[in-house]
């Protein structure tokens, strides 16, 4: 391809910029060789002509396309040169947010100076067990690389992290470690990874500062190597450190700080502890002033010093070393405040006695204040003949002591490294290392000393390093893949080192001046120039003789001469060490002792020592080592380092820092090109660049390049022949490319022009479908077209015609309308004259009648007023005759009366008239004497009452007569009358008080009364209303819950969410539980092996019963735990939302009483039990006896039973209680009736269950005495023990369990004294509570007797008949309750006599037989009963091998033909017998034991998905088959009459139904985890990377990351898995629960927890990958997403949320599918991705790639708009989904349909010692 083809028209170049560094540019203009000017566009429009030379100008650099922007891998550019790799990293930083990027073999960090989320412990678990091509590019990714390649070829592997100060190289290793201590943490409880992350705070503490670059930059080089075992966990670690700044303790330059801990110390100088050392704020100490600066924005020192401390306490410092070192630290302080005073010679100097600086850093230090004062000043000079002390001058004084601080502060350093080495260390063997480099980068400044001479130097080795490493790593790959090897030239900086290091190099001109005894920095210039002015590396400066420049392989660097000599001897005076050294601090003695110096430089915890002694005088010949100087000992140091690392695997992390202000995601372009060029990279990018840098698989190739493949060429079945072809065709020059044996490789600038070809195809044939698809809608518009003009035509013809029709039809109507115009015009005309005429002639007419009517209206008026005059004139006479008349009638009708009444007296005289006067008289006069009789008698009573009065009043008068006698007498004879009045009035007075103070008491009493009457008519109507109300607000609440239907399901949705998350929350319980179990299990294995003796160790046959039992308490021992809950629950619950049923807890009470009453029966007989065994042990034995001991005990023991009988039912009415109690919640009536009825039924109920606790222990009493009584009818009648001991074992009432020890005895007394207390508190209580009724009662009583005062006779005769017929009802209730008790008890007394009765039985047979016997007839007969059907019967012995044949050896292929879940079957069978026997301890050792097996078994096969699956089907059918038959009402509802006869009759398995529910959610987590461990390796290749859709998916060039050497390249790379090895796993999963038997309820929630794992699985990878997220992608996905659910609507799936939880993947998918440019795809972004977070979807707009140069990048302010609509967006801040997330198991109870005497066990079980009954 010639040049002229590559820099044609619409090319970009890359050109320099003194500004950007580089800037784009378009070709306007084809070039021509021999062209000396380029015709450009810029990227501003503006036109820029080129000069081109061949030497000075040569051609610019050529841009990628854009499809090749942001890579991962800058080597997958096609172009490969600095402008490319900087612009890449500019994209991908600022657009997108991303800061690693990989370049070859290094991984490329800018800082973002941002908090970033994309370190958290899902990020890592994300990582974890990936290819390092696969995902983008991390920190993580490396180091995952690294310790899988430790795992795979037992190669110790080394991370290099290098870059300037500022750069992020601490936090990048401090990431690293973070991820080997979560992959690779410790395996037993040494939190080894704990330690190991503890050491970075320490180290920052004491190595880290502010520099102007960086605010936490590390001042010294470190190198930790983490240390693995065989199984690859981390086991111990140690730390090397190199060249640590001491200049810094005593020196700062402006706006910088010194190490950390001086201002920790400072800021908590007011802590107690620390009041010791004397230290104020940092601005008055000389050392920590210097910067001007002591405070780090967003730094708070004092916190960070807790930190600190709290690491050292992890790393095992002691508080008093801790304190110690703090007090060194503190003393460093003080010597910088130490004033030095010159004397007035100028050649010597003293400190003033009174520094209370120096007296402090003597008291910290415990050394002589004296001497060192003394020293301080002066030295001792040693010469072979003498030794005199001199004075130094005040320069040399304070240097001596700036010196003394930086030696102290070194060895300090140095103690501490150590000491955290050997908390690192492990005493186990070390398999292998991985080491992690955090080491300064290539540095260089405006004046550079002897650090940066050392820092650049390291440098040097280690970018001499990682060039052979790529070089080799190129050489590696290409003999892999069999290309011709021809030698690349790169950069080889040995001379450059050999300058620095080599014999008579600078060091060692450097060390030789040193001892020169007047050695100077001039005469070591002056050395350097004559050795070294003929090397290719070193030049002197024009302008200077006290410098020199060194050519390093990033750039020249000028060093300062002044100081080297000095740094580099590092001059202490010996006397001031021997002072230290007699120090009575231990530590600080110990910091300088001379065996500590001498130790040899290869000690892995020494040779990070860069500090030395002073020198000695030459007889000490043993301080040689000591004599080393500081740039000896770097390079010895350094080369270890590297013997190390070239005997490690190395991984390059390269820290970029994008700007010099710290200021978030900016890109300095020129200060990142400064750090590229010396990291390293721009080199890794020549040497790739200078041999075949882009490389594709053939399949790859073929994917991508087939577009410019023929039809011929497709026809061909070898791809690689194709590839060969099509690449000979292209790309004439064989030289551009080569073929491997699975890769094309390729040089620089092929795969553009590739990339070229394929765009002008697919813009060849865009353009000829644009053209076809253009034309045929051009037809298509035409013909549209046509048909509209003739359409139109027709439509304006008819239209034209229609018009003229209605002109001719508007002619005709215009003449019609004329016509009968002018008609009506006419006759208007005419009507209009006639109507005048009319109205003249009715006006005339009006007129002459007018007058008419007037002349008769006069008449008429004069005719009315004669008429009147007339009338009044007649009526006059009228009335005056009138008058007349009535005169004379009034005197005629007065003439009459008087003769009449004349008449009417002389009638009244006569005897008749008296007589009818009489009539009717005498009944009046009866009565009236009746009356009278009545009065008179009441006359005589008042008369009485009046004498009574009267002779009362006489006496009283005479008394009073007496008294006015003696008090007359009394007085003298002029005493006044007055006061005998007054006297009389004061009796008056208090008469009337008395009389008025009664009125006022039956006054206040009738008031009372009256207000208590209304008191209760009060409360009477408020119960009314309060009823009413209820009755309203039930009618409410009914409307309510039928009107707002929605209302409810969200409460409903709401609580079903908080119960889902309480459920959640207990299985993680249990799952922490048992991974607690199992790491204790471990932690047992790993003491047994440690603690390993030969021989045999016999376990105790008890431990596992032990264990058991503590895990899984009898039953028999707790009996109201239940109820104890329950009233817990309903007190949680609020008295607003509980009730209780009152006649289930009157029910309880009644219970209560009968308990106590059989309590005290069962004493009386055992009393009378003690009474005849003392009677009888004075009397001979007889067997009479004997049978009545026994019977008498056998007695007590059915009591016994009969007692423990009532108890469970007693819990079962509890239960009972608590159903109600939660059926009754749910309402919403909150009344203070049903509040205050709660309240008492609750206190009643608390009692009640003390009162059961207290039964309990009474049952345990009388155990104990019945057992004691046992023993002493033993000792009695000296009963055989073999016989007796038979006898108790076949008898169950007085088995093993029972049989309580003296100790257990005191332990049951101390209970019952408390109970006893406790009872007393509650009677008094109830006495209280007595009290409270008998006032309420009382109340009541008074509020009837004033009821009966108002009631008639009637009503209160008939109310008393009422009150006595309910009295009698409620008592002949009791009485019915009481028969059918008594009558109950009668029916369980005789079914235990019959169970006695054969258990004598049995004891016959088996004292007769004396060995096992065999089932006899009497046995066979009963069990032919239809009670007994469906039962196993096994002996005690057999259960170990019962439970190895259905537990332990069982394997699921071996039931497969037989009834589902037949272990569960037979276990339960075998658990009916026992409780049919009423055998305790045997169902408890039952139960026990297969828990204990199923776990163990669960154990051994943890990998194993049938197993698993088997055993949870058969633990799930166990626990339903407990509920089906436990005797509950709620789980008999779809029982058969059959199967509700086979109920459990005499225990309540409750508590072992909670522990199998509890392994039942055990077994499914195992389950679920086992399932994602199978499909986890298939999830992202199926989902992602699978082409379900051919021929849709594109590939993009791919870097070197591809070809990782985590993968395995000689097979051809791991195999992928399709969509149908998913699903097929999948169904295989689904048969294999659906053959076991497993409820389909679990099988749905065990499929939903998988698709979650795929959702999971799925989008973390979309979120890690860039090369994933495209359109052709998120096709791939939606159809992969849809063949899930077309199989979850295949196997009825698809309900139960299964589809939802895919819904995040789903709409991620969608989102790589939407367009992504204006504000209405924004608006629809956001409300499709409900699912998705913000950050989620911010993350996959970044990542989204274009295939094709046809699609459009997502600009960046289309993702800010998506940011601004959804910012306000609720919810959690976690980029990537919990792939350990499990949803919370919900076992629904499905009871069986098979009656469990049809079930038949197959004989290949071997299961022969098992009998039916």
């Amino acid at each position: 391809m010639s040049v002229t083809e590559l820099y044609s028209k619409y090319t970009r170049v890359w050109i320099p910029d003194p500004d950007e560094v580089w800037r784009g540019a378009e070709i306007i203009k084809d070039y021509k060789e021999g062209d000396s000017v380029l015709h450009l566009k810029l990227e501003d429009e503006s036109t820029l002509e080129y000069s081109i030379g061949p030497k000075d100008n040569p051609l610019p650099f050529l841009r990628n396309p854009d499809i090749l922007v942001g890579e991962n891998d800058l080597t997958a550019l096609s172009y490969l040169h600095e402008p490319a790799v900087l612009h890449n990293l500019k994209v991908r930083f600022l657009e997108s947010n991303h800061i690693y990027t990989y370049c070859g073999i290094v991984l490329v960090a800018i800082n973002p100076y941002e908090q970033l989320h994309i370190y958290g412990e899902e990020v890592i678990n994300a990582y974890s067990g990936q290819n390092m091509g696969d995902m983008d590019p991390h920190i993580f990714a490396v180091a995952e690389e690294a310790y899988k390649q430790m795992a795979r070829d037992e190669k110790n592997q080394s991370i290099i992290v290098s870059g300037e100060s500022g750069a992020g190289k601490t936090v990048s290793a401090k990431y690293a470690m973070r991820f080997f201590a979560t992959v690779g943490g410790s395996a037993n409880d040494t939190s080894v990874e704990e330690k190991v992350l503890a050491s970075s705070p320490i180290m920052e503490a004491i190595g880290n500062a502010k520099t102007t670059r960086n605010d936490n930059s590390s001042r010294f080089g470190k190198y930790i190597e983490i240390g693995f075992d065989r199984r690859y966990h981390i086991i111990g670690a140690n730390m090397r450190t190199y060249l640590l700044e001491k200049s810094r303790v005593v020196f700062q330059a402006e706006e910088e700080r010194n190490y950390h801990i001086f201002y920790q110390l400072c800021a908590s100088s007011s802590l107690p502890e620390f009041k010791d050392l004397t230290l104020t704020s940092a601005e008055e100490f000389t050392y920590t002033s210097l910067g001007e600066n002591i405070f780090i924005e967003g730094v708070n020192d004092a916190e960070d010093l807790v930190k600190t401390r709290e690491a050292l306490t992890m790393l095992g410092v002691k508080e008093n070393h801790q304190m110690s070192i703090f007090k060194i630290i503190a003393s460093i302080l003080h010597l910088g405040n130490v004033g030095i005073v010159s004397e007035r010679d100028g050649e010597s100097c003293h400190i003033s006695r009174d520094d209370t600086h120096l007296n402090h850093f003597c008291r910290l230090l415990g050394i002589e204040q004296e001497q060192m004062e003394h020293w301080l000043c002066r030295r001792k000079l040693v010469t072979t003949a003498e030794t005199y002390v001199k004075n130094m001058p005040h320069a040399q004084a304070v240097n001596a002591r700036d010196a003394l601080a930086k030696h102290i502060y070194a060895h300090l350093f140095d103690w501490i490294v150590e000491h955290i080495n050997k908390a690192l260390h492990t005493s186990s063997k070390q398999h292998s290392f991985i080491g992690v480099l955090d080491i300064y980068g290539f540095e260089t400044f405006e004046i550079n000393s002897f650090e940066q001479f050392c820092i650049n130097y390291a440098n040097e080795k280690l970018q001499q390093q990682f060039n052979s490493h790529v070089f080799k790593l190129e050489q590696e790959e290409y003999m892999k893949e069999q290309i011709p090897w021809t030698l690349i030239d790169f950069y080889d900086n040995q001379p450059c080192i050999d300058l620095i290091e080599a014999k008579l190099g600078i060091l060692d001109l450097l060390d030789e001046e040193c001892k020169v005894p007047k050695g100077t920095d001039q005469n070591w210039a002056q050395k350097l120039y004559s050795k070294h002015s003929s090397s290719e590396h070193f030049e002197k400066p024009r302008m200077s003789n006290t410098s020199f420049i060194v050519v390093h392989f990033a750039d020249k660097v000028e060093y300062q001469c002044d100081g080297f000599l000095e740094k580099n001897r590092d001059t202490v005076y010996e006397e001031q060490i021997n002072i230290l050294k007699a120090s009575k601090f231990q530590l600080v003695a110990d910091l300088f002792h001379d065996g500590k110096d001498i130790a040899p430089p290869s000690a892995a915890s020494k040779t990070n020592r860069i500090n030395v002694r002073p020198a000695k005088p030459a007889p000490k010949g043993h301080n040689r080592e000591h004599r080393k100087s500081v740039g000896t000992q770097f390079r010895n140091s350094l080369h270890l380092l590297m013997e190390t690392l070239n005997a490690t695997t190395p991984h390059y992390v390269r820290c970029i820092k994008p700007n010099d202000y710290k200021e978030s995601f900016v890109f300095d372009s020129r200060r990142a090109v400064q750090q590229l060029r010396a990291c390293g990279v721009l080199e890794t990018i020549r040497i790739s660049a200078a041999g075949y840098p882009s490389r594709w698989t053939y399949p790859d190739f073929f994917s991508r390049y087939r577009v410019l493949m023929t039809k011929k060429d497709m026809t061909i079945g070898d791809k690689k022949q194709v590839c060969k072809n099509l690449l000979e065709t292209l790309i004439k020059d064989p030289d551009k490319f080569q073929f491997g044996k699975t890769k094309i490789f390729f040089r620089a600038g092929q795969v553009a022009y590739l990339e070229k070809l394929r765009a002008d195809k697919f813009r060849y044939a865009c353009i000829k479908i644009q053209k076809t698809v253009r034309g045929w809608l051009q037809r298509i518009r035409y013909r549209k077209i046509r048909k509209s003009a003739i359409t139109l035509q027709r439509y304006g013809r008819g239209y034209l015609a229609r018009r003229h029709a209605e002109m001719l039809r508007l002619t005709r109507a215009t003449l019609i309308c004329q016509k009968q115009y002018r008609m009506v015009q006419v006759r208007r005309e005419y009507l209009r004259i006639r109507r005048a005429v009319i109205t003249i002639q009715a006006f005339a007419r009006g007129m002459f009648i007018r007058r008419l009517y007037q002349e008769f209206l006069l008449h008429h008026k004069a005719i009315v007023i004669q008429k009147t005059v007339r009338g009044w004139l007649v009526r006059k006479k009228y009335l005056h005759a009138r008058n007349a008349a009535i005169v004379i009638q009034c005197f005629y009708r007065r003439v009459r009366a008087k003769r009449q009444l004349k008449q009417l007296k002389i009638e009244a005289r006569s005897a008749q008239h008296l007589k009818n006067l009489n009539v009717g008289m005498e009944n009046k006069i009866v009565q009236l004497q009746k009356k009278m009789d009545n009065q008179s008698k009441e006359y005589k009573t008042q008369n009485e009452q009046l004498a009574v009065a009267n002779t009362a009043l006489e006496s009283e008068v005479n008394k009073l007569h007496k008294e006015l006698e003696t008090i007359r007498i009394r007085q003298a004879a002029g005493t006044p009358v007055t006061s005998l009045q007054e006297e009389l009035e004061k009796l008056r007075a208090e008469l009337q008080e008395a009389h008025t103070q009664r009125k006022q008491i039956e006054e206040e009493f009738s008031n009372e009364k009256q207000g208590l009457e209304q008191r209760v008519e009060e409360l009477e109507k408020e119960n009314t209303l309060l009823k009413k109300e209820k009755e309203e607000m039930n009618r409410k609440i009914q409307s309510s819950t039928q009107g707002q239907g929605g209302d409810v399901s969200q409460k409903e949705s709401h609580l079903q969410v908080e119960l889902d998350e309480e459920r959640q929350r207990y299985q993680n319980l249990l799952k922490e539980y048992s991974r607690l179990e199992q790491r204790y299990e471990n932690l047992q294995e790993d003491m047994s092996s440690m603690k390993f003796h030969p021989g045999h160790r016999r376990i105790p046959s008890n431990q596992s019963s032990l264990g058991s039992d503590s895990n899984y308490p009898s039953i028999s021992l707790s009996e109201a735990g239940d109820t104890d809950d329950t009233i817990q629950q309903v007190e949680e619950m609020g008295i607003e939302k509980a009730a209780m049923d009152l006649s289930v807890f009157m029910k309880l009470q009644k219970r209560v009483r009968e308990l106590e009453q059989e309590r005290k029966r069962l004493q009386t007989n055992l009393d009378k039990v003690e009474e005849l065994s003392k009677h009888k042990g004075s009397e001979p034995k007889s067997s009479t006896s004997e049978e009545d001991i026994n019977a008498d005990l056998a007695y007590n023991s059915l009591k016994r039973q009969e007692l423990e009988t009532e108890n469970k039912k007693l819990k079962n009415d509890l239960n009972e209680l608590r159903k109600a109690v939660a059926d009754r919640a749910s309402e919403n009536s909150s009344s203070n009736e049903l509040q205050d009825g709660y309240n008492l039924l609750l206190n009643q109920l608390k009692a009640a269950n003390e009162e059961l606790d207290v039964r309990k222990e009474e049952v345990l009493m009388l155990k104990t005495q019945i057992v004691n009584s046992t023993r002493q009818s033993e000792n009695i009648n000296h009963i055989n023990s073999n016989d007796v001991s038979e006898w108790t074992n076949n008898k169950k009432p007085v088995d093993g369990e029972d049989i309580v020890d003296a100790p257990d005895s005191k332990k049951l007394l101390e209970a019952q004294l408390q109970t006893q207390s406790r009872q007393h508190k509650d009677e008094l209580e109830a006495l209280h509570t007595q009290i409270e009724l008998l006032k309420d009662n009382l109340e009541k009583k008074q509020d009837m007797l004033n009821h009966f005062s108002t009631l008639s006779p009637e009503a209160l005769v008939e109310f008393s008949v009422q009150q006595e017929i309910t009295r009698l009802t409620n008592e002949n209730l009791d009485l019915k309750e009481l028969v059918e008790k008594l009558e109950k008890n009668e029916r369980k007394l005789k079914k235990q006599l019959r169970i006695y009765m054969k258990k004598v039985q049995e004891l016959e047979v088996s004292q007769a037989t004396k060995s096992r016997p065999e089932l006899t007839r009497q046995f066979t007969v009963q069990r032919k009963e239809k009670d007994f059907e469906g039962m196993l019967e096994f002996y005690k012995e057999d259960e170990a091998l019962l439970v190895k044949t259905l537990i332990t050896d069982m394997k699921p292929n071996v039931v497969s033909a037989t009834v589902p879940c037949l272990p569960a079957y037979i276990l339960f069978m075998c658990i009916r017998h026992a409780d049919y026997i009423n055998d305790d301890q045997k169902v408890h050792s039952l139960l026990t034991a297969t828990i204990n097996a199923i776990k163990k078994v669960l154990k051994k096969n943890n990998d194993d998905f049938e197993m698993t699956s088997f055993w949870l089907a058969n633990t799930s059918r166990l626990l339903h088959c407990l509920k089906q038959y436990s005797g509950d009402e709620a789980f008999m509802t779809q029982n058969s009459a059959k199967q509700n006869e086979h109920c459990l009759k005499n225990f309540d398995l409750a508590e072992y139904r909670q522990v199998l529910s509890d392994l039942s959610i055990q077994i499914y987590q195992q389950l679920a985890r086992v399932a994602e461990g199978i499909m986890q390796p298939m999830i992202v290749s199926a989902m992602l990377e699978s082409e379900s859709i051919p021929s849709l998916a594109g590939v993009k060039p791919m870097g070197y990351r591809n070809r990782s050497s985590s993968m395995d390249c000689e097979s051809g790379g791991p195999t992928g898995y399709t969509l149908q090895a998913l699903i097929r796993q999948l169904g295989q999963f689904y048969t294999t629960m659906a053959d076991h038997g497993l409820d389909p309820e679990i099988c749905q929630q065990v499929i939903r927890q998988l698709f979650y794992s795929i959702n999971a699985v799925t989008l973390n990878n979309l979120l890690l990958r860039k090369d994933v997220c495209s359109w052709s992608t998120g096709m791939q996905l939606r159809y992969n997403i849809s063949q899930l659910e077309e199989w979850l609507r295949g196997k009825n799936l698809h309900h139960g949320g299964t589809v939802a939880t895919m819904e995040p993947v789903i709409q991620a998918a969608q989102l790589l599918q939407v367009k992504k440019k204006t504000s209405q795809d924004a608006e629809a972004i956001c409300s499709l991705c409900t699912a998705l977070s913000l950050q989620q979807i911010v993350k996959i707009l970044n990542l989204y790639t274009p295939l094709n140069e046809f699609e459009e990048r997502v600009t960046v302010s289309f993702i800010r708009d998506i940011q601004n609509r959804l910012q306000d967006r609720i919810e959690n801040n976690q980029l990537l989904v919990d792939t350990k997330y499990t949803f919370p198991v919900l076992f629904p109870y499905t009871p069986s349909a098979l009656s469990l005497e049809t079930i038949h066990i197959p004989a290949s079980l071997s299961l022969d010692f098992l009998t039916r009954v």
